[in-house]
C-alpha cells in the first residue's frame, strides 16, 4: 500500500486521483470512476466529487493508496 500524503482534507476523489498522477486529466479521472475502475474503502465508488479523509483507501489499477494528511 501507498501512502499519499495531501496538504488538506477533503479532497475531491477526480482531484486525487490527478494530484496522485494515476490518470492524467479531470477527462480521464471522470470515465475510470463512472466505469468503476475505483474503489473508496473497499467499495466502487461513481462519484468523482466523493470527498476523501484522510484515513480513507482508494484502490486503482492494482494498487491501493493510503490518503494522509500533512500535520
Amino acid at each position: 500500500m501507498h501512502q499519499i500524503t495531501i496538504k488538506k482534507t477533503p479532497i475531491k476523489l477526480g482531484q486525487f486521483l490527478k494530484m496522485a498522477d494515476l490518470v492524467q486529466d479531470g477527462f480521464e479521472a471522470k470515465i475510470r470512476i463512472q466505469e468503476g475502475e475505483v474503489t473508496v474503502n473497499g467499495e466502487t465508488e461513481t462519484r468523482r466529487g466523493r470527498q476523501l479523509e484522510a484515513g480513507d483507501i482508494v484502490a486503482y489499477g492494482g494498487q491501493e493508496f493510503l490518503i494522509c494528511e500533512e500535520p
